[in-house]
């Protein structure tokens, strides 16, 4: 059955039904009412890709498409999505889907409208939002309708956006599904969004914005809503903001029409008190249960409040000292402060996605309000200025996402502000200044936080050498747990063999040095630990030279990591190579991991080219992957050729445990980092370790996971390393975890 109602799933099916609907099923279980509906799940979506005969087309289109070109991005994007919706849905899947809007429809007594939203399967991750990135359709009425949208939300996967978003936050094309939620839509008579807690600092503060009609004019940007902070401490409404709402969105004869509000009913106030009282009730049970603040989508229809989405805030980070204009210029815009930071630059005036390409690296991005199509143009960005939005809307949850200040909701940003005018915005107080203001920096007059130590290091996983220097800056991280060669090395203009077959193995070191020498400076002293590379045979078969890549039924068991590059020496030389000319500079804070280990042997041949290549590896970290079982049940072997750390990558071992392909959505319920066989594994691994004075550390997704990595301070272990966005949140549970242990330790004294 390719069909799953809402009440039957919940966070445990997220690899099914996707995020959105994996969320809102859980919040149906847990009481909060949510509307009815029904899912079509990813594997639908796969069998769809498989039937059709698409799969190794789409697939080859995006491993050649570079998401920088923004021209063959669109190109590629648009034959992708007229391949999807031109090609017959399986019968048995379409007969499906139209019995289940039926059953919806005789269950609510006649035949309804509903929204036909894609919920994909890395959607709402703590690490990354993904907000914006795939279709929605309202108003979708009779089942013909319904089967076409399906098909368009699949389609919708691989927007231009959605592909960029993906490549930028390190997802794999072919790791991310699609579900597809069907569910009925409510008749808003009020809406908006809330954030549980504050979306940067995480103060216990809900903040409420409000429209009157439909949600689509606030997360659209189209008017300035109200806004509301509760402070959830005292139980007082703190600030009321009653907003500009020059219309309203409602539905019409199956349709949303916009309609004029009168200068009155503008200035209203959308929510009282009791409203507000009860939206947060309703925000603190969810946080709760998630145990994380959250970005929720709420609806009020006859006097009930309904959510329609559910997310983790991505984008709090502890507040350790604040930037501010040092000596004010003229202010020529005020606006919402939506997200944190002063800068300075040229203003760039975009009306229209098709311009964005004027937008270069330390412009400022004026706009009457972003969308999900401008987020190439506003990562470029040094600031973001609209005219329209509040704390909620597109161009706020994106800006804090990417770390760039931003003002919202001016009015007239795009009437005051000219083409090439230089600006400061001070994306904290929501003010645009005229020229180039210097900033300073000084400690934070409330809400103080001092720097947490912790025994545990708390390191950060990295991929883009580009990125090295802003990570190191905002996280604070003990230095990189693990650094991905293969990502950049995957972007090259061709195959690394290729390099060598053409006599052109200096200029490959060469790259390798320049992309690697980034990271190390970046976060010199802190340790550096270099992955040598481990892509699948699969994502090299589409470079140029890759044309020889052998064909493999299961590319993530095969032809990869150090079994390939103890075959292709000259690539692993090439590694080496560059690491020396690193340390030659004096770059002492490297360390090499080898990944895929099953064995002594291993080590020992690359140690001695490493040897052979001059590399020092008795005054560097020289260590290995633990993502193997057969690596942790002879981690005694391996540790007497002489490493100095392990790695626990959690993702592999886990897969590799319970023979579950986690990409896989029939088995991918069964991936679970908690079986008892996986902690088993871990547990010896740090034992044994700690026992010949070996560190350990993790650089899988877990280390991302509060939760696990609590029990990994537990049993001892040396470093976590978490994704960009997690450190500061693990930081704190290393913190908390330290604290208990020392306590209890203290207790038995």
């Amino acid at each position: 059955m390719g069909i799953l109602w809402l009440e039957e799933v919940d966070k445990d099916d997220i690899s099914i039904v996707g995020g959105k609907a994996a969320n809102l099923g859980e919040l149906m279980r847990l009481g909060v009412p949510v509307p009815d509906g029904f899912v079509v799940d990813a594997k639908s979506f796969r069998q769809f890709m498989e039937v059709s005969g698409l799969k190794d087309e789409i697939y080859h289109i995006l491993r050649n498409t570079k998401v920088e070109d923004l021209e063959k991005l669109n190109e590629s994007s648009e034959k992708i999505r007229n391949l999807i919706v031109s090609a017959k849905m399986p019968e048995e899947l379409e007969k499906e889907i139209r019995t289940a809007y039926r059953q919806l429809c005789k269950d609510y007594g006649r035949e309804v409208y509903v929204a036909v939203r894609s919920s994909a399967t890395a959607e709402d991750l703590p690490n990354a939002s993904f907000a914006g990135q795939q279709d929605t359709y309202l108003n979708i009425y009779g089942e013909d309708s319904v089967v076409e949208k399906v098909k368009a939300c699949w389609a919708s996967l691989f927007t231009p956006r959605a592909i960029y978003y993906r490549v930028q936050k390190g997802f794999r094309h072919e790791d991310v599904s699609i579900a597809v939620l069907v569910q009925k839509m409510v008749d808003s008579e009020k809406s908006g969004v809330m954030f549980t807690s504050h979306p940067t600092t995480g103060e216990k503060k809900s903040i409420i914005e409000a429209v009157f009609g439909l949600g689509e004019a606030i997360v659209g940007g189209l008017v300035i809503p109200d806004t509301y902070v509760y402070d959830r401490i005292s139980k007082k409404l703190l600030e009321i903001k009653i907003g500009e709402k020059k219309l309203m969105i409602t539905r019409k004869d199956g349709k949303n029409v916009k309609i004029e509000l009168d200068p009155k009913k503008a200035n209203e106030r959308v929510l009282s008190d009791e409203e507000i009282k009860k939206l947060v009730e309703v925000g603190e049970a969810i946080e709760n249960h998630y145990g994380t603040p959250q970005d929720v989508e709420w609806a009020i229809e006859n006097n009930k409040v309904f959510v329609v989405q559910s997310r983790p805030i991505t984008t709090i980070k502890p507040k350790e000292k604040t930037e501010e204009v040092a000596t004010a210029g003229k202010i020529l815009v005020r606006g919402i402060g939506a997200s944190p930071g002063v800068a300075s630059g040229r203003v760039r005036i975009i009306f229209d996605v098709k311009d964005i390409s004027k937008v270069e690296k330390g412009d400022i991005l004026v706009t009457t309000m972003t969308t999900p199509d401008m987020v190439p143009a506003m990562e470029r960005a040094a600031a973001i200025v609209t005219d329209e939005g509040g704390i909620t809307c597109h161009a706020a949850i994106v800006s804090r996402e990417l770390g760039v200040p931003a003002v919202v909701g001016t009015k007239n940003a795009t009437k005051v502000l000219n083409e090439n005018m230089i600006v400061t915005v001070d994306g904290e107080r929501g003010i645009v200044y005229a020229g180039r203001v210097e900033g300073r920096k000084e400690e934070p007059k409330i809400f103080t936080t001092a720097p947490i130590i912790t025994a545990t290091e708390v390191k950060v996983n990295l991929s883009v050498p580009d990125a090295a220097e802003k990570v190191a800056r905002e996280t604070n991280a003990d230095g990189v747990g693990l650094f991905r060669i293969e990502h950049m090395v995957l972007g090259l203009e061709k195959h690394p063999m290729k390099f060598i077959k053409d006599g052109e193995i200096e200029k490959y070191v060469d790259i390798l040095y320049k992309e690697i020498r980034k990271v190390v400076k970046a976060f010199y002293p802190k340790p550096v630990w270099i992955r040598t590379i481990d892509a699948p045979t699969d994502e090299f078969r589409a470079m140029v030279g890759g044309e020889e890549e052998p064909v493999e039924a299961n590319p993530m068991l095969g032809y990869r990591g150090i079994r390939r590059d103890l075959i292709e020496v000259e690539h692993l030389r090439a590694e080496f190579r560059a690491i020396k000319k690193l340390i030659d500079e004096g770059f002492m804070n490297i360390g090499v991991m080898l990944p895929l280990v099953i064995s002594p042997e291993e080590v020992r041949r690359a140690k001695q080219i490493a040897i052979e290549e001059g590399l020092p590896i008795d005054k560097i970290d020289f260590g290995i992957m633990v993502e193997i079982p057969a690596a942790a049940l002879i981690i005694e072997d391996i540790i007497k050729e002489g490493i100095d750390f392990v790695s626990l990558g959690t993702n592999d071992l886990t897969q590799y445990t319970l023979a579950v392909d986690r990409n896989n959505e029939l088995v991918a319920h069964l991936y679970n980092e908690f079986h008892p066989a996986v902690m088993k594994l871990i547990e010896r691994t740090i034992k044994i370790c700690k026992e010949h004075g070996v560190k350990t550390s993790v650089c899988g997704q877990a280390g991302s996971n509060p939760e696990f990595v609590a029990k990994l301070v537990e049993m001892g272990i040396d470093s976590v390393s978490a994704n960009p966005d997690a450190v500061h949140r693990i930081r704190e549970t290393v913190a908390r975890v330290e604290r208990k242990i020392m306590l209890e330790k203290l207790r038995k004294i």
